[in-house]
This record gives structure tokens, sequence and C-alpha cells, in this order.
């Protein structure tokens, strides 16, 4: 089955789980930080989720993230 998320998404999503902030996530993906966030929202929302913690559930459950 192919991935729901953009190669983008998921990059954001496994820099998110090691615990960085949005604005270290920018940084280290040379993005804007409003970049991550909008990745970030285009996922909850992909995942009909409210939050971020719901949303790396979710991922985790699908097997679309590790932890």
């Amino acid at each position: 089955m192919p991935s729901i998320l953009t190669k983008r998404e998921k990059e954001v999503f496994e820099l998110l789980i090691k615990n960085m902030s949005t604005k270290e996530i920018a940084s280290s993906l040379f993005i804007s930080e409003k970049t991550v966030r909008n990745h970030i929202s285009n996922v909850m929302q992909k995942l009909g989720v409210k939050g971020r913690a719901h949303a790396v559930i979710e991922l985790v459950r699908m097997n679309e993230l590790s932890l």
C-alpha cells in the first residue's frame, strides 16, 4: 500500500517525534516555520485528527512512522 504521506510530510513527522521544535525542523529542512506547520496541518487533515500527538499515534498505528 502506498504511503499516505508525502516525502516531506514524513520528514517533518520523523523530526517531530525526535522532539524537535517547529523552528528546529524548519531550519534542518531549509523551509519556513509556516511550511512546517502547513505540512503538520495537512497530515492531521488527511488523518481526520486534532493535534500533533494524535497524528503521531495514528501514523505509528498505520506503520507510516516508527518510534
